[in-house]
């Protein structure tokens, strides 16, 4: 019983046979999806939109502003996740039936934690990509640097050796 080590190639690679030959012979891709679709049962979109706290059955405890101090608001639901945190271990220990309100709460300052977060996010996506070219152009006038340093070399070494032999 004789096995393959790898499955053939699918049927489609016949449409690409004359590529060497003929760029141009090989058929275009697909376009972009747009829109929503399905993926393993999921429906996805290509919008990249942050829903809202409310479209996702959550309270919203930071202000509704467009212009929200981060630094504030992430600071103070920090602090607000200590506090329920310290509430919880008190009613786990007087109250234990209650924990399932303290728990509540605590799920909904960790929803509105991380929506601020992932509200951050296109910032964050910015800086990096700038960050990101500014080190490719400090890397780029590094090496034209590092080129002209061993461009002025080898002028000088052809320079002595033509004196040299001129000197003979």
């Amino acid at each position: 019983m004789a096995t393959a080590t790898y499955p053939p190639p699918p049927p489609y690679y016949r449409l690409y046979k004359d590529y060497s030959e003929n760029p141009n012979s090989a058929p275009e891709p697909p376009p972009p999806i747009e829109g929503t679709y399905v993926c393993f049962g999921g429906n996805y979109t290509t919008e990249d939109v942050l829903p809202s706290l409310e479209e996702q059955g959550v309270p919203q405890l930071y202000p509704k502003d467009s212009n929200v101090d981060y630094k504030k608001e992430l600071r103070s639901l920090n602090r607000e996740l200590q506090l329920h945190i310290l509430e919880l271990a008190d009613v786990l220990v007087d109250r234990p039936s209650q924990y399932a309100k303290r728990i509540g709460e605590i799920s909904s300052i960790f929803k509105n934690l991380h929506h601020l977060l992932n509200s951050l996010r296109p910032h964050q996506a910015r800086a990096t990509l700038i960050h990101i070219m500014e080190l490719q152009i400090q890397r780029r006038k590094q090496a034209v640097e590092d080129i002209k340093r061993r461009r002025e070399e080898a002028q000088r070494l052809l320079k002595d050796a033509y004196v040299t032999l001129d000197g003979q």
